[in-house]
């Protein structure tokens, strides 16, 4: 059966030796639809991202393009503007009926920190081959602040997939029909995709819709939650009555979309990073959506989409209602015996704009 697998299957790669790793598995590893992955001890600061292409290794590349080696044994701080290469903990063996993508975690995305999974005689990033087998490099580039990783850290995700696992356009609508995926009232869907819009009118009496991140700033230890205050890090903003917003080059801003999101448990999402239909900027880091995601069950009504967005080479205004990005759905291979959301803890489930989990809670 075509499909996306879940947390049991997953859970099996593991038990029969196609997924393996220098260390067991953490209790909380293994997601609804995907697998958190774990850096290993050693980061090499490399001068260019790369891939290795069809006839060689990455270790091949390693050799020859790294600067140095840092010891991620106890902790060190990975510095913006620097692109590190990392051995991921986890090796796989996948057999010639799955393949897999790869992701940042939410709460990388909204750190701005560019992350894209290399795996040996790569063509592409993030992309694994049915039947490969071999070891997982993480590319690692903190854009707007400077972080703290270790050996175990997880900054990326995996999902196995089997055949085609895309929705048609008909199936896409019927099941927003049913399930109101996207909570608009004229939904535009094309294809496998949804359309999401920004929110520009903001919340609360002061009217925020988002933040910008600052440079220059302290690090920011990725294992640690709610550590950081907000205003030492992001600069908000707000409406003023306006609803639009200029995006500046180079600037990395956190917004949300003006509709909730819905995943039904048979279903998985997955954003759209860039289209360049919509505009000059890019939704910065796709990302994943588990099954579960705003789903009632799951504690989830009228989650929205953190939107983690930049501007490419020029300003760019947007106004409110804009379309800002899409949602592809696939269809689960079966349901996860956990669905997204309170049950596991999850972090985003029932959100509306938020930051990552480091920061402190606004009183």
């Amino acid at each position: 059966m075509a499909g996306i697998l879940a947390d049991r299957a997953i859970r099996a790669l593991w038990d029969e030796g196609r997924l393996t790793s220098e260390k067991p598995l953490d209790h909380d590893q293994i997601q609804p639809a995907s697998l958190d992955l774990r850096l290993g001890a050693k980061a090499f600061r490399v001068r260019a991202s790369f891939l290795p292409g069809p006839n060689k290794r990455v270790a091949d590349k390693l050799s020859r393009l790294s600067l140095h080696v840092v010891d991620l044994t106890e902790g060190a701080v990975l510095e913006t503007g620097c692109v590190y290469i990392v051995p991921l903990l986890e090796t796989i063996d996948l057999p010639q009926h799955l393949s897999a993508s790869t992701n940042p975690k939410s709460s990388t995305g909204r750190l701005d920190i560019f992350t894209r999974v290399i795996t040996d005689y790569a063509q592409e990033f993030d992309q694994i081959a049915t039947g490969y087998s071999g070891p997982l490099y993480l590319e690692i580039s903190p854009k707007t602040f400077p972080i703290i990783v270790r050996r175990g850290s997880r900054l990326s995700q995996i999902r196995f997939r089997e055949g085609q696992s895309l929705l048609r356009e008909d199936e896409m609508l019927s099941l927003h029909l049913a399930e109101t995926l996207v909570a608009a009232e004229s939904p535009i869907i094309s294809g496998s995709s949804i359309a999401l819009s920004i929110d520009l009118q903001g919340s609360g009496p002061d009217g925020l819709v988002g933040y910008r991140g600052k440079r220059h700033s302290a690090v920011i230890d990725v294992d640690v939650k709610a550590a950081h205050d907000i205003y030492d890090f992001w600069e908000p903003i707000y409406s003023r009555g306006r609803n639009e917003l200029i995006l500046d080059p180079d600037e990395f801003y956190i917004l949300v979309s003006r509709e909730a999101v819905h995943v039904p448990p048979l279903y998985a999402a997955e954003m759209v990073p860039f289209d360049p239909l919509v505009g000059e900027f890019r939704v910065h880091y796709a990302g994943f959506f588990d099954p579960g995601f705003g789903h009632v069950e799951a504690g989830g009504a009228g989650a929205r989409a953190v939107l983690e967005v930049r501007s490419h080479d020029v300003p760019f205004i947007l106004d409110h209602g804009q379309i800002i990005g899409r949602l592809v759905y696939e269809h689960m291979r079966e349901k996860p015996e956990a669905l997204y959301g309170t049950g596991l803890g999850s972090n985003y489930q029932a959100q509306g704009l938020k930051l990552s989990k480091h920061f402190k809670a606004q009183a």
